[in-house]
């Protein structure tokens, strides 16, 4: 499955003003996974195997062009056996870094909100305007990013630029 995203990610001190907002605007929750996300060495873009309780699967995020690392191009492959895959790719390209996290998932129409507890980094929340049928201009699904920000608040100086990947240990 192949997606176009345009995302926000922040550090939060404190997830529950923001699953507050999520629950008084009728946001569906998907549910919480405990995920724990092996990033491998490419020389494009991101690759990770994601293991989760529910969520399993192959990503690769090729953001060129893109201003913001955060958004671009998505490609995911469902995975059922992550491990063998896991290993195999581990040989052929090496680990960067693994991060384990739990997060809690919701959605408001075609915006899925990540609330983080990332394992040595803190809270975050991320926000992903998604369009899956080309269907969405680039445009409004940044539209959507910046009202949902403005909504909950979110200060410039606690929006990350980065992977989780890319954060060095707290």
């Amino acid at each position: 499955m192949q997606q176009f995203k345009i995302a926000i990610k922040a550090r939060c001190e404190d997830l529950n003003p923001i699953r507050a907002f999520l629950i008084s605007h009728s946001a569906r929750f998907v549910g919480k996974d405990q995920q724990k996300d092996t990033y491998f060495n490419v020389s494009q873009g991101r690759l990770k195997m994601r293991v989760g309780d529910f969520e399993n699967g192959l990503y690769h995020v090729d953001h060129a062009g893109q201003a913001d690392p955060n958004s671009g191009h998505e490609r995911f492959f469902a995975v059922i056996e992550t491990q063998p895959l896991t290993e195999l790719l581990e040989k052929a390209l090496g680990i960067k870094k693994v991060v384990e996290k739990r997060r809690e998932i919701y959605f408001i129409d075609n915006v899925k909100f990540h609330l983080d507890e990332v394992i040595d980094h803190g809270c975050f929340v991320e926000i992903e305007a998604i369009d899956v049928d080309d269907t969405i201009a680039p445009e409004k699904l940044g539209e959507q990013c910046c009202a949902f920000r403005n909504a909950l608040g979110i200060r410039e100086e606690d929006i990350l630029t980065q992977s989780y990947s890319e954060l060095p240990r707290s």
